[in-house]
């Protein structure tokens, strides 16, 4: 993402958001903005002295989040998952 619209995406949506995942497309209807997000490949913080291999995504959720300009804003969430090879568990960030 340029790094003109990360500055505007601070702005708009929480922390947690902008930190863990990236914008990858929107949709603007009459009075609803969908946006669409993804989580980045990084490694959670608990887990960096594990061996960890990226093993795709959880199925997108959807979540409604505070209006922007009279706008419905929806956050359509993709996560990411592990596999740990050490234990041979699934995980993800909480």
């Amino acid at each position: 993402m340029q790094d003109s619209f990360k500055e505007l995406i601070k702005l708009l949506l929480p922390e947690i958001i902008v930190d863990y995942f990236e914008l990858t497309s929107y949709e603007k209807d009459q009075e609803i903005l969908h946006l669409y997000l993804k989580e980045i490949n990084s490694i959670p913080k608990e887990y960096r002295e594990s061996k960890l291999s990226s093993k795709g995504f959880f199925d997108q959720i959807t979540v409604q989040d505070f209006p922007i300009r009279g706008h419905q804003v929806y956050l359509h969430i993709t996560r990411r998952r592990w596999l740990n090879e050490d234990t041979g568990q699934v995980v993800f960030r909480d």
